[in-house]
């Protein structure tokens, strides 16, 4: 399946999401979810026997160069299925769904975590990516299939969380304020339990932060570890978000700091990491409109950092398809974006 390449305006693609954009967004998943190779194993081993190619150790998230990459990539299936009912992939999608996320298939992912080697198996970027995937599955027999992989990662974040003493500030994979927010959209529907340790974790790793640098971009960043750290507290916090973030953010309506409203700048699309940074752009503005949604409504960061958003997705939206170090994952990050 070719991909097509993604050069829509920006204008009009806020919700409800265009449908030809959903197509092609469609496409680009469908073209990569179920291809094997290149491959990049986030995998332990310890004997020979465990050296397996990537379908026989995950049945159903083999695709995509990696495991979490192929989970986004199942959710955003899922979530334009339920945004956009009339999607002419629909048939495609259904037929996908229904051949790998199995009863059998889930049994062997599941196995593959039961491996005392697969204890830090994708924490807590993967688990947080399964998580969002099973919400935007609810009410459908692939979700109740999914559900006890589902429980497994629920239950590895509740014995995480009260260990780790300190966050992971980051840009890329292990971002705990990613993973926060992002496992907060299954937790607080399915696991009151675990929406309160998410949220207990996140005020004592980040309840006290003021006047935030924003030292970044660096290199390989997919994520602004200043804006992902307010979109995890705006999630977390709703009531007293605005409060927080005009003591972590003290100047933001005069434009600083500057890093984060000034888009990155890619310079080689075809290398991975590089790369990411298209990932930050579109993060940066699915960060910039969720905390801009989280304010009272006339606080006068709202206008810039709309602003802003629509900038830095300007930036990178049409880069979605193209090269395969970006194909496999950005069209996640653009739903994101779009909303």
């Amino acid at each position: 399946m070719s991909s097509p390449s993604i050069t829509d305006p920006v204008q009009g693609l806020t919700p409800p999401l265009a449908r030809d954009l959903a197509s092609r967004f469609a496409r680009i998943a469908l073209g990569h979810v179920t291809r094997e190779y290149p491959n990049k194993l986030d995998h332990v081993l310890t004997g020979p026997a465990e050296a397996q190619c990537p379908r026989a150790l995950h049945p159903i998230f083999y695709g995509s160069f990696d495991w979490h990459s192929c989970v986004h990539g199942y959710w955003l299936l899922a979530s334009l299925l339920a945004r956009v009912p009339d999607l002419p992939e629909a048939a495609a999608i259904h037929a996908l769904f229904d051949t790998h996320i199995t009863p059998a298939h889930v049994v062997a992912e599941c196995a593959y975590l039961a491996r005392p080697a697969s204890a830090g198996f994708e924490r807590p970027y993967g688990w947080a990516w399964l998580l969002k995937l099973q919400s935007a599955l609810a009410g459908t027999v692939w979700g109740e299939t999914l559900r006890p992989l589902a429980t497994t990662f629920a239950d590895r974040f509740k014995t995480f969380l009260p260990k780790a003493t300190y966050p992971v500030r980051n840009g890329s994979h292990a971002s705990t304020a990613f993973a926060v927010r992002l496992a907060l959209d299954y937790a607080d529907s399915d696991d009151p339990d675990l929406a309160g340790a998410l949220r207990h974790a996140a005020h004592r790793w980040y309840g006290n932060d003021q006047g935030a640098v924003a030292w970044e971009p660096s290199g390989d960043d997919f994520l602004s570890p200043t804006l992902m750290e307010a979109a995890c507290m705006a999630r977390c916090d709703p009531g007293g978000f605005a409060g927080w973030f005009d003591a972590f953010l003290p100047d933001v309506t005069q434009g600083h700091p500057a890093s984060l409203f000034t888009p990155a700048t890619v310079s080689d699309r075809s290398d991975g990491k590089i790369a990411h940074l298209d990932g930050l752009n579109l993060s940066r503005a699915w960060c910039w409109r969720e905390i801009a949604a989280a304010l009272p409504q006339g606080h006068p960061a709202c206008a810039i950092m709309r602003g802003s958003a629509a900038t830095h997705l300007a930036a990178s939206l049409p880069f979605v398809a193209g090269d395969y170090m970006g194909e496999h994952w950005l069209a996640s990050f653009a739903l994101l974006a779009l909303g």
